[in-house]
């Protein structure tokens, strides 16, 4: 890897530019811009999610700050907030949805392998849904309460990769259960999930669909035991039993028995799917190189060094220095102007 290139330009060269411009040719993407091109906005949210930046203020003034790197790290010109703010606001956001999961497709064989310590060939998914608070005074379509703006994230996570398969972004409002009527479950595997997930009309769908899930009870489940297997407390189950469901309307939704093991809508969708892209780019860039740090320690260690020009693998050589932390965790960051 050349030695003369920054570290961003470096981080970038493991992104398939050729994929990337048929993203954006997918959705007319470059058409009418003079200023920032697509794959300029793609840099420059890059950097802010990769630097912990706050803001698009915050953003245009570190760039500033680098100006003389900036080509270097393969920007055309200087970063305009308002000209960035335009392009979040108007640029189609499935862009980056679309190249995030070309990400996807190429980091989840990197890490195929994986060893959980579990005896299982099933592929097992976690799924879960996030609520990202927002400001109502610069978000006023996403109002959730009376006085507070939300949206959720849903996301379905391949658990031995911690790679995101699947993600939908809905507003606050909606409930968990619904991404179920989204997600194409894949036969043989498991989906592990909260008791949000409770909808035993959806559950029996994916049954039918020859997947298996694994679900908390509601403290109101009712349900008659068939049978019990035996179990080993050691490892944290307190039993293992085919239940019936007995409930007048669960029953009819589910009839086969059960085992129980104890400021724009675009911008944001924008500047999630391409906080995913740069996430799931940093795990690609894990397995080719070899790292042996973790997601979160390479993160922390970029953060702070990608204006240097050095190859990317001399700053993950001494594994006790970059395990320190030295940074606050990792966050999603939504910038407002």
């Amino acid at each position: 890897m050349n030695q003369g290139q920054t570290i961003f330009a470096q981080v970038m060269e493991f992104v398939s530019h050729d994929e990337f411009r048929r993203c954006v040719q997918r959705y007319d993407g470059n058409r009418s811009v003079r200023r920032l091109s697509c794959w300029n906005q793609f840099l420059a949210m890059a950097f802010a999610q990769l630097t912990y930046r706050h803001s698009l203020r915050d953003i245009e003034v570190c760039l500033r700050a680098q100006r003389s790197k900036l080509y270097h790290c393969g920007f055309k010109s200087p970063i305009r907030r308002s000209t960035l703010a335009d392009a979040n606001e108007r640029r189609d956001w499935r862009i980056y949805a679309d190249f995030a999961r070309t990400l996807i497709d190429i980091a989840r064989p990197l890490y195929a392998d994986t060893d959980l310590g579990l005896d299982l060939e099933a592929t097992v998914y976690a799924l879960d849904a996030t609520t990202i608070d927002l400001c109502l005074r610069v978000f006023p379509w996403a109002i959730y309460k009376r006085a507070k703006g939300a949206i959720k994230l849903h996301t379905l996570m391949e658990v031995h990769s911690s790679i995101p398969v699947f993600i939908d972004i809905t507003h606050a409002k909606v409930h968990d259960v619904h991404f179920l009527d989204v997600i194409v479950p894949e036969p043989g595997s498991f989906l592990v999930m909260d008791r949000a997930y409770i909808d035993f009309a959806r559950l029996y769908t994916l049954h039918q669909a020859l997947a298996f899930f694994v679900v908390r009870a509601k403290q109101n489940f009712q349900f008659r035991r068939r049978s019990s297997q035996t179990v080993d407390r050691l490892t944290g189950l307190r039993s293992d039993q085919t239940v019936s469901l007995t409930g007048p309307l669960s029953r009819k939704l589910y009839p086969i028995p059960l085992r129980f093991l104890g400021t724009s809508p675009n911008s944001v969708k924008s500047q999630i799917w391409i906080a995913v892209a740069v996430y799931v780019l940093i795990a690609i860039i894990k397995k080719k190189l070899g790292l042996q740090q973790n997601l979160y320690t390479i993160l922390q260690v970029l953060s702070l060094t990608l204006f240097e020009k050095n190859s990317i693998l001399s700053l993950f050589e001494n594994s006790d220095d970059t395990e320190k932390i030295l940074n606050p965790g990792n966050q999603l960051f939504l910038f407002q102007n």
